[in-house]
């Protein structure tokens, strides 16, 4: 079966084929071929393993494959809307269960030290009121306060870039959400701290 292109990003493109996608990391020529090899195998490697530990704890499409000779990870295509497309064309109530639901998953990844590295609205799809995190690819493994709160930072900043009309109530149902992590209390007190270095830098 044809494989079609569905994204280009700088680290890798993203291919269907059938009822699969395929991540394949590119090749980068402005470095020596030996270390290039190393570093895609190893990011390959890092995140599948980040992916196998998060498909036990919240929804994410599930690995079929990882190939690190082609630098690949084969996954399950999820059928769903990306909620950077969809979210605004719920009714409000919808949008804060939506988001509510976010703050839950987030909470079970910090919960076992999982970074997401990348937490927007596009790397988010919902598939019958089910929502998948998508795209682990800047994910890491960390328990520091200030990683999990950076985190925060990003969906937070992704909700007032694409949903500005209610983002900040469908932030605070994140944060509802994110409750239920036990560490949230430190975690949220830390995100105000990002974000005041923020607002202060010249």
């Amino acid at each position: 079966m044809p494989s079609q292109i569905i994204q280009q990003g700088a680290e890798a493109i993203i291919l269907k084929e059938g009822t699969n996608i395929i991540k394949r990391r590119i090749k980068k020529s402005y470095r020596i071929k030996e270390l290039d090899e190393k570093i895609r195998k190893q990011r390959t490697r890092s995140e599948s393993k980040l992916l196998e530990k998060a498909s036990k704890i919240i929804s994410i499409p599930k690995i079929t494959k990882m190939d690190d000779k082609q630098m690949e990870i084969f996954m399950e295509f999820i059928q769903g809307k990306k909620l950077s497309e969809e979210l605004n064309s719920f009714p409000l109530k919808e949008q804060k269960q939506i988001c509510f639901q976010i703050g839950e998953s987030i909470a079970k990844l910090h919960d076992k030290d999982i970074i997401h590295g990348d937490l927007t609205t596009s790397n988010t799809i919902l598939k019958e009121k089910k929502v998948y995190f998508i795209d682990f690819g800047l994910g890491f493994n960390s328990h520091r306060i200030e990683d999990k709160a950076v985190d925060l930072h990003l969906i937070k900043q992704a909700l007032e870039a694409k949903h500005f009309k209610d983002w900040e109530t469908l932030f605070q149902s994140i944060k509802e959400g994110y409750n239920h992590s036990k560490d949230s209390k430190k975690t949220l007190e830390q995100l105000e701290k990002v974000e005041k270095r923020g607002r202060y830098k010249h």
